[in-house]
This record gives C-alpha cells, sequence and structure tokens, in this order.
C-alpha cells in the first residue's frame, strides 16, 4: 500500500498525520516507509531528530542522480535510512530538495519515485509519503507513485475553497498519469467539537457528498510535545487521547 498525504495549504498537519500513521502501522508488525519530499523536512526530524539532513543519502541525492547517467546508479534501498522505532524506515528529506525542482521538471523526471518503489517490490508492507504545501514537481510524483491520496484538513473556510481545486489536481493527475489513484478520504485535523464553525464546515463538507472520514483528530499540545522528543504519539503517549485517535483513524482506513 502506498499513501501520499496531500494537502496544497501548509499548517494542516500533513507531516504529524503522516508520521503518526507510519508509527502505528510499524507498531502492528508492518515493515512500513516514510518518505518525505517537503523541504521543511518536518517528518524527517520527527522521526530522526538531530541525525536528520546526511549529504548524498537522502532524497536530494535519491533525485539528484537521475539527472545524469550513472554507470551505476545508487539502489534505492541507498536512500533508506532506519529510525530508532522498530519496523520503521525513513527516505528522508533535504532543504535543498527544492533547489533540484527546476531541472527535475525540465527532465521529466516524474516517474523515478514510481519506478523506484517498483524496483523496492515487497520490501515495505505499506508507505507513507509526505509532501510540500504546493501542488509541484514533488507533489505530483508522488501522486503518479501513490495509489491512495489522504487530505489533512483544517476547519477553515480557505481550506474549504483551496479543497476544490486540491481534488481537481487530484483527479487529473489520475487521468493523465495514474489510473490506480483514489481519494481515501478527508481527514478533519485540529478539530473542536464545541466550536459552531468547524462544525458547520464539516456538516457543509458532508452535505456536499465529499469523503470526510468519520475519525476526528483533536487539538492537543501533545503534538507539539511529540515533535519536540522526536517520538511518534504511539511511543511517547499510547493511551492519550489524541494517540486513540490516530489508532482509531488507522483501523478506519485499513477497513477502507
Amino acid at each position: 500500500m502506498r499513501r501520499v498525504v496531500f494537502n496544497q495549504k501548509g499548517g494542516v498537519g500533513k507531516s504529524s498525520i503522516t508520521v503518526n500513521l507510519a508509527a502505528i502501522s510499524a507498531s502492528r508488525g508492518l515493515k512500513t516507509l516514510v518518505i518525505d519530499l517537503d523541504p521543511q523536512c518536518n517528518s524527517t526530524h520527527y522521526l530522526l531528530g538531530d541525525d536528520a539532513n546526511q549529504p548524498d543519502t537522502d532524497a536530494y541525492g535519491f533525485f539528484e542522480q537521475t539527472l545524469s547517467f550513472q554507470l551505476k546508479p545508487k539502489a534505492p534501498e541507498a536512500f533508506i535510512h532506519p529510525t530508532p522505532f522498530a519496523g520503521l524506515s525513513i527516505l528522508p528529506a533535504h532543504p535543498e530538495l527544492g533547489d533540484l525542482q527546476s531541472k527535475l521538471e525540465s527532465k521529466h523526471k516524474i516517474y523515478k519515485l514510481r519506478d523506484a518503489l517498483d524496483e523496492l517490490g515487497d520490501t515495505f508492507d505499506a508507505i507513507y509519503i509526505d509532501t510540500p504545501p504546493a501542488f509541484n514537481f514533488f507533489t505530483l510524483s508522488a501522486l503518479v507513485a501513490a495509489e491512495r491520496c489522504l487530505i489533512p484538513f483544517d476547519c477553515d473556510e480557505f481550506a474549504r475553497q483551496a479543497l476544490y481545486n486540491l481534488l481537481n489536481n487530484v483527479r487529473e493527475t489520475r487521468a493523465d498519469h495514474n489510473e490506480r489513484l483514489e481519494v481515501e478520504g478527508i481527514v478533519v485535523n485540529q478539530y473542536q467539537p464545541r466550536a459552531s464553525l468547524p462544525r458547520k464546515i464539516v456538516e457543509g463538507l458532508l452535505a456536499e457528498s465529499l469523503p470526510v472520514l468519520t475519525t476526528r483528530l483533536s487539538a492537543s499540545v501533545k503534538m507539539k510535545e511529540s515533535h519536540n522528543e522526536a517520538k511518534p504519539l504511539i511511543h511517547m503517549a499510547p493511551s492519550h487521547k489524541l494517540t486513540q485517535e490516530f489508532v482509531q483513524l488507522f483501523e478506519e482506513l485499513e477497513k477502507v
């Protein structure tokens, strides 16, 4: 299973959702890989802490080697690193990843990530791809390589307006590049059930028959603590309410 976590709006929790779902996947005994394609490197720092950004063996190195002919290019495994958590690996991002974008676009390299994942074969049971907050080369590469698309959504009117453009980009990518790609669902993040505006916005999405998932993720300071400790919630606070919401989301997605 290859899942891309995608939203063109920043601050909606893409990295938090990517890492915590992947950590739960690994804790269930599934060999799990996180791919970080965001130059902000949030997923990378979340899982590797101070060991992040290792030159030549991250996403930058992977994409850079596709730009020139090499007699013996590195295999995809060379760019994948173990994390401190059993069963969980990562292809890290790098802050300079965005510098490659125009070169990669001009040489039409959007299928290279998909090809690399095909080469990995059955090495991993589950792959989670974190994307930049933009519809760019790296996001498109992720959508081309994935089978499922999970859309984080914070309860904001601007986010709602951007959602329609996002869904259209996914539909176009499916039509032009990846007929296997399916929108798995919209996950409502940082939800405050006692506030009227979030409830109204979610009710509006449901009224339009958009694929809103049942599980809601609460707003909690525990998430920031998890980031600071570089430890996913399932390992830091397994009984916490937010952790259990992530577990419920994971199980809902497995049923889907």
